[in-house]
């Protein structure tokens, strides 16, 4: 059953933004992830909730997705973290096909 990493993120440096993305796109591809949505726009159609930068990452399961957010090659992108971006991140297992 699939897996999505979802993410909210708010930009704090643009030069650290993109050294973060190449590290995590690598190790993403490294763990069977692919992006479903990488930035563009958002509409609040309900509530209140207003993400800033919205990124959907699938993996074929919830424990490929834990083993890419532990992993060394992930480990690498983390240490750019904290400069580059502030987020709210979470896991959540789709649906059965």
């Amino acid at each position: 059953m699939p897996a999505y990493v979802i993410s909210d993120v708010t930009i704090r440096d643009a030069e650290a933004i993109e050294a973060y993305r190449t590290r995590a796109a690598a190790s993403i591809a490294q763990h069977g992830g692919r992006y479903l949505v990488r930035g563009g726009q958002v509409e609040t159609l309900e509530g209140n909730w207003n993400p800033g930068l919205l990124i959907v990452v699938e993996f074929p399961d919830m424990e490929r997705a834990r083993r890419w957010y532990g992993s060394a090659e992930y480990a690498a992108a983390l240490e750019l973290r904290d400069a580059a971006l502030g987020r709210n991140l979470i896991l959540a297992e789709g649906m059965q096909p």
